[in-house]
Order: C-alpha cells, then structure tokens, then sequence
C-alpha cells in the first residue's frame, strides 16, 4: 500500500475498501504506525499478585516479562539478554527472584537490574572490561495502569494513559470497578483464528445488527431470558474517549431490581453502589441501559452478559477481557480472560466461569459463530475482486451525513460521549477513524497524534464505485 491516501480517505467517510482485511502492506503499516505508538492492554495486576510473580506477554513481534518486583512495583522488561539476544525467560508464568540466561548464564534480578555473569574477572578483565553498575534489562518504553490494567506503549513520548483512555475510564469501571478491591483474573485463555484482528475489535465495539442473524440459535435454545435477539435494537450503542460498546435495555424497576434482574446478588449490589459514582449508576437505575460488550482501541475487548446456567429462569452474569493480537494479515491470536469482582461470593465466582466458558470460552457458543463469518470475511478479502469492493459501513446515516436517530440527550443517557438507540454502524466508524489518523501519520511524528480529538465532517459519499451508497 504504497499509496494509502485514497483508502484512508474512502474508510474516513464509511465505506471500507475491503482487502484492509486481508492486505500485508496494510499489515506492515500497522506495524510501524499503530502497535508501534497505541496503549496496548498486556496483563492485570491480579496476575501477579506477589513479589517475584511474572508473566510473560507480547506486543506483536517483542516479548515483554511483565514482573512485580522485591519492593512491589510492577516492571515490564524485554525479554532479551544483553548480551547475545537469548530470552531470559522461556516459561510462560512463575515466580523469580532472578532471572537467568540459558545460553551463558547472565542472571537478573526481578528489577530488571543485572546481577551476575560467569568469568567476569577472567573474561571481561572486571569492571574494565565489563562494568555491570547500571546495566539493566531494556525495560518497556512506557507502562501505566488504570483499575489494575496494565498498558505498554512501545512509544516513549506517549500520552499518557489517562488521556488515552479519556472518557471511556467511565465505562471501563462497570467491568473493572465492582468493589474497592477491583477484578480478579484467570486465563488467559489462547487460541488462533484465520481472520484480521480488526474484525473481532469492530464487532465488540458495537455490532449489535448481528445478532438476531448470528446468535439467533443461542436464543432459540432458551441461553438468554430476552425472547428474541431483535430487542437489541432496544439497547444503545456509546462512544467516549478512545472506545465504545453496547448496552442492554432493562425492565422497568429501581437500580437495586436491575442488577437483580442480571444476576448480581445483594451483597454485590451494596458495593458497586458504593464504588460507582452518580452518573454510572444513573445509567443503570435511571435510564435503564445495562453495559455490554466494548472495545478499546485498538485490540482490547470485553464482554458483560448474564446467560441461564441451570434449568430456571435464574441467569448468572460473567465479565470477560480479550486482546486481538496479530499474527499477521491474515491470523490473530486470541487471549481471552475470565474477570470477577474480587469480592465476589466464591460461589457467585465459579459459577460465573460456567458462564463464562459456556458463551465466549474457546469453545463457547457465541465464539464458534461469530469466528465463521470472521474465517469467512478474512479469506474473500485476499482475492483480487476484494480490491474493487467498497463495503458499506453507514448503518445509521444518511447519505447528507445526517443520522437517522438523534444522539441520545443528556437527560436519557447519563454517560460521556455520544450514544444512540437502534442500530447503526457509529462505534464501529469511530474505530476505523483512529485507525486511519495513526495510519496516516509517520511514525517520526508519532508524539503529535492524539486521538479523539474532533475531526472534520466527513465528505459526502461517492456514487463511483462498487458498494458505494445508492
């Protein structure tokens, strides 16, 4: 894609040329302009809980040690010797005071820091020939957290990460913020899937039109109390800051009926009451909309439903993280974790798993369809024709750019952003945007992009070509 601007041009007024979905020089351009600058979710703090606890993470192609160290703090280190480029680290997760190289046996401690190599004396002459004060493992060039989260951007001259996230931190609460404690992880799970790892973002972001067609059988089958997958349309889509999702619309009651009504127990209520400012629990008790799925730009989903675990009417809700990491053009893996309040009744928490491993595991019900169509969109978006095809992605707008329904008003949404009712393709348009101005953007300048900012109107659409709007 030597030539890009016409494809960003086309993907910023909503009709997406459709081998971006299967393209290696789109994929390179990632690489450098996108991975290479964005805040990238990596792990939780729960993951390693004590000192020496470790796991070992990837930015695409750079494996990182993600540690907590003697005094406490978290690190995340290069995992890659200083000396001739071994990984110090080959297990996946464990505890260590130090680690220890296998081809030569450089050590370091869990800081980071070096701590010793064989025959320093008599192959280096000492510190003449080898000084070890200062020498550390490369740490990442920048890390931060929000509600345990942990974040690596490989770009030191970030914003930081409250920026990024800006208003979206509020939505980011409801799965990560039940109790003053926060989440608890297991997983994650791993798996691999033929298909670009923009599809899976987009479609958590805020696809709710797929769901009376794909999911119409886990309905069916009686997984959810909701009679027909349709009453998604009740729901809202939202977008604030650097991501967006969906809602649910609930039944008339108070707050306290509500998240009766998707499974929450009582004592769990108390506290998310208490942990939960104003506004965030307007949103469920006032205007009746209950958080769903999302997505944070540009890799990391998550996922709040409540499905029937036994045979009655009771429902028990499950929170799930998952990161789509390219492969390449063409192939992403998938690490998905389960997410429970860590507070929660232990009861509640493994029943919650179930849940969890029976919808979006990786063999859930809801992951095996919606995987078809993203195997099936990746492969048709390799061939030739692909490269004629502009796919529509205007759900919700008029070809005068006006909306077909009005943004939701301060008074019917208590939330940041923008929010509509009905469904539409905004969230998923939102996305696609911020990946085009990091795309467009060289990465000698990658400190100037900041996301979120406003941007102009897009250009009316074209009528030239394949797939544009009649």
């Amino acid at each position: 894609m030597n030539d890009h601007t016409n494809v960003l041009d086309d993907v910023r007024r909503g009709m997406i040329p459709a081998h971006i979905y299967n393209d290696q020089d789109v994929f390179e351009l990632e690489k450098k302009r996108l991975f290479s600058r964005a805040w990238m979710f990596a792990g939780h703090e729960s993951e390693i809980p004590a000192p020496g606890d470790y796991v070992v993470r990837r930015v695409l192609d750079d494996s990182f040690i993600l540690v907590r160290d003697e005094k406490g703090e978290i690190r995340a280190h290069f995992n890659m010797c200083l000396h001739r480029g071994m990984q110090v680290c080959r297990a996946e997760m464990g505890n260590a005071s130090h680690f220890r190289c296998p081809y030569h046996g450089w050590s370091y401690r869990n800081d980071g820091r070096i701590a010793g190599l064989p025959f320093h004396q008599d192959a280096y002459g000492g510190e003449d020939g080898f000084r070890r004060k200062g020498q550390r493992l490369l740490p990442a060039p920048n890390l931060d957290t929000y509600n345990g989260l942990i974040f690596l951007s490989m770009d030191p001259e970030a914003p930081a990460l409250s920026d990024y996230l800006g208003d979206f931190a509020f939505y980011l609460d409801y799965y990560t913020k039940q109790s003053p404690s926060g989440i608890e992880l297991r997983g994650p799970q791993r798996w691999r899937v033929k298909a670009n790892w923009k599809i899976g973002a987009e479609n958590f972001a805020g696809d709710m039109y797929h769901t009376p067609q794909t999911h119409t059988s886990v309905v069916e089958i009686g997984l959810f109390r909701e009679p027909k997958a349709e009453k998604r349309k009740d729901g809202c889509t939202y977008w604030a800051g650097n991501g967006g999702g969906t809602t649910y619309k609930l039944p008339p009651g108070t707050l306290e009926e509500r998240l009766r009504y998707v499974g929450y127990p009582d004592e769990m209520i108390e506290r998310m009451k208490k942990s939960w400012s104003e506004d965030q629990l307007r949103v469920i008790g006032d205007d009746a909309f209950m958080i769903s799925a999302a997505s944070l730009f540009p890799n990391l989903s998550l996922v709040h439903n409540w499905p029937k675990v036994a045979d009655s009417d009771d429902v028990l809700p499950f929170i799930s993280l998952r990161q789509w990491q390219p492969v390449s053009q063409d192939e992403t893996e998938v690490l998905s974790w389960f997410a429970v309040d860590a507070e929660a009744p232990e009861e509640f928490k493994e029943l919650s798993y179930k849940a969890y491993l029976m919808c979006f595991g990786s063999t859930g019900m809801f992951e095996q369809d919606d995987v078809e169509n993203w195997v099936s969109l990746t492969n048709t978006a390799a061939g030739s024709m692909a490269r004629r095809l502009l796919l529509n992605s205007r759900m919700g707008l008029l070809s005068d750019d006006t909306e077909v329904t009005p943004q939701l008003t301060p008074e019917q949404f208590a939330g940041p952003g923008t929010a509509h009712t009905g469904y539409g393709e905004y969230n998923q348009r939102e996305l696609l945007n911020r990946w085009a101005d990091y795309l467009a953007t060289p990465a000698s300048t990658a400190s100037t992009v900041r996301v979120g900012q406003d941007r102009r109107p897009a250009d009316p659409p074209k009528n030239d070509r394949t797939g544009s709007p009649a």
